[in-house]
């Protein structure tokens, strides 16, 4: 296929062979990895400035996307991309093909350094979805700024670089640019923008920018970063939410009510909501809305149905048309699998192969966990509808999701159909993610309000 690009994607080309780091904070669907390679294929053939480029990125996407994309354009047949995942000796036999890109999984970032030590062989390194390099404890962004001197060129490329706040945005920048622009710490960093925000005597849990931060930080960063919109810039088609109100049964309805209340009621009177203890009761509630639990052996108890007849139901009335469908829980996907049609082809989306067999129209309904398959994937060519079965708190993974299909080359409006337990967990999951506001706090904010309805109940009953 010949590329041409669109001008906001040349001038991010001029921008990656102009500027040695660089971070294209490119909305989702914008192009962002044809973008990179065309850069690395003029740096490596026609200017020889560089000699061997790393690409770290997420697993499912550093299995397909990359090397996918070299196969896809026309301009990058000669560039060879080797795939560095697997086993030991799988990686090492990679890293010791020749090759012109190197693609590794983040997970391997820390071995990688350690592998190489001293002889770091790469002059040029792609941070794909560089916010999984936001928080400065984590071992990979120690063992990469460990070998940043070494790094000639670095590009960090993200849709969403700062998904919990300005805070994600501290080391990040500092890898590209080693501390001139948001201070050599994150403790310089915060006294310069932040303020105190949650906190216990003398403990900070968390920073709120003081006012005016935002538009000084985007000042300060603006040289060194690319930021885009994809509205901005592409014709896209209509993204269509359709939400579907699952009413639970008599029985359900008592089941769920009455394992809510015990849950919640579990939480001592007076102590304060942890985030752990919400995620416990959150993820615990997110099941019942599903339909089953795992127990404290880990069996799995079904407590109803009526979310997978609601599937079901939604499935048949697309009168073929093909959809993935997210889930989140384990026994989620088991549960959809023996329901659904054995008529109807279905995969649980797994590699690469699936990816291809999607877009080919070989997947009537494609299984996925919006973890797994979040970042990268192109999957708009095998349909328009997506299933949301089990619903996520986490906002730049439902927003990623949702990407996979309503992107660049996408010829029909995307339709997000949202099963949604009436009066349940599922309810402050969809607020939650509508106010832009995936967050622990708003989590936590939800469970109190819960534990709190669950007491006065029980006053109520009492009286």
């Amino acid at each position: 296929m010949r590329f041409e690009p669109y001008p906001y994607q040349q001038y991010c080309v001029d921008r990656i062979i102009r500027d040695n780091s660089i971070g294209l904070f490119l909305d989702m669907g914008l192009g962002k990895t044809v973008i990179t390679l065309t850069a690395v294929y003029e740096l490596r053939y026609l200017r020889w400035c560089v000699g061997k480029v790393l690409v770290i990125a997420p697993k499912k996407v550093a299995e397909g996307t990359w090397s996918k994309e070299v196969a896809k354009w026309d301009h990058l047949k000669q560039l060879k991309v080797q795939l560095c995942i697997g086993t030991l000796k799988q990686r090492t036999d990679a890293l010791n093909t020749p090759a012109d890109v190197y693609v590794i999984n983040r997970e391997n970032t820390q071995w990688l350094v350690q592998y190489y030590g001293h002889k770091w062989p790469f002059d040029m390194v792609v941070l794909d979805e560089s916010s999984s390099f936001k928080n400065h404890q984590a071992k990979r962004f120690k063992a990469l700024k460990a070998v940043r001197p070494r790094i000639n060129r670095l590009v960090e490329l993200t849709g969403t670089p700062s998904p919990h706040g300005l805070t994600d945005l501290w080391a990040q920048l500092f890898l590209l640019d080693g501390g001139k622009r948001l201070g050599r710490t994150i403790s310089t960093y915060r006294e310069m923008y932040f303020v105190p925000d949650k906190r216990n005597r003398t403990t900070i849990f968390s920073y709120a920018p003081r006012e005016g931060a935002e538009d000084e930080i985007y000042a300060q960063i603006s040289d060194i970063c690319v930021s885009m919109k994809s509205e901005d810039y592409l014709q896209l088609p209509d993204l269509i939410y359709e939400d579907i109100p699952v009413v639970l049964d008599k029985e359900a309805r008592k089941a769920y009510d009455t394992m809510e209340r015990d849950m919640l009621l579990k939480v001592d009177d007076g102590e304060v909501v942890t985030a752990t203890t919400a995620a416990t009761l959150t993820g615990k509630l997110l099941q019942l809305c599903d339909g089953a639990v795992y127990d404290e052996d880990g069996v799995v108890r079904i407590i109803h149905e009526c979310k997978i007849e609601a599937l079901l139901e939604t499935i048949e009335q697309l009168n073929g048309q093909h959809a993935i469908v997210y889930y989140y829980f384990r026994h989620d996907v088991m549960r959809i699998l023996e329901a659904l049609p054995k008529s109807l082809r279905v995969r649980v989306y797994q590699n690469a192969q699936d990816q291809d067999d999607w877009n080919a129209g070989q997947i009537d309904i494609m299984l996925a966990q919006p973890a797994s398959c979040g970042y990268g994937l192109n999957l708009q060519q095998g349909g328009h509808h997506i299933i949301w079965f089990g619903l996520t708190w986490a906002l730049e993974e439902y927003q990623q999701a949702n990407k996979r299909l309503h992107r660049q080359g996408q010829p029909y409006p995307v339709i997000v159909h949202r099963l949604i337990v009436q009066n349940g967990q599922d309810e402050d999951v969809i607020r939650s993610l509508e106010c832009k506001d995936g967050s622990q706090e708003a989590l936590l904010e939800a469970l109190k309000a819960k534990i709190q309805k669950a007491k006065e109940d029980i006053k109520t009953r009492g009286m």
